[in-house]
Parts: structure tokens; sequence; C-alpha cells
């Protein structure tokens, strides 16, 4: 379980990573569902690794960072729906 636990949060960190270099290089918009998704999963992958490790401030950190995502992936779908 260890060793899932690690890879988890390695992979959020790789995807919240890859993010912040994508909208840095300008290859994608901050208003994608693509950026926002790397967001959101990344957060939840850190999320679950630092409740795991019982790391409270990087779990408080990407527990809103995930909220901020989630509610920015609803918002945009709901937008897309009223069009």
């Amino acid at each position: 379980m260890n060793i899932l636990i690690e890879i988890i949060g390695w992979l959020g960190m790789i995807l919240i990573l890859t993010a912040y270099w994508l909208i840095s290089s300008r290859r994608v918009e901050a208003k994608s569902i693509f950026y926002r998704m790397l967001n959101f999963l990344g957060a939840i992958g850190i999320v679950i690794n630092a409740f795991y490790h019982k790391a409270f401030p990087p779990l408080a950190l990407n527990t809103v960072w995930a909220a901020i995502a989630l509610w920015a992936i609803i918002s945009s779908q709901k937008k897309k729906s009223r069009t």
C-alpha cells in the first residue's frame, strides 16, 4: 500500500507541474478543461499522499487547490450547457 500512495503523490506532483509548464509556455488556455483537470487530478493525488503521511500543510493547500479546480470545471460545464 505504501508504494501505491507514493506513486499517487508523485503522479499528482507531475500533473500539477505539467499544468504549470503548459500554461507558462502558452501551450494551453487557462480556461481549457484539460488544464483544469490536470490541476484537479494532481491536487487529489497530493491530497491522498499528504493524508496518508499526516502532512497537514500540503493536505490543506491541495484540498483548496482541488476545490478551486473542481469549481472551475463545474462552472465551465454549466456555461457550456447554457449556450
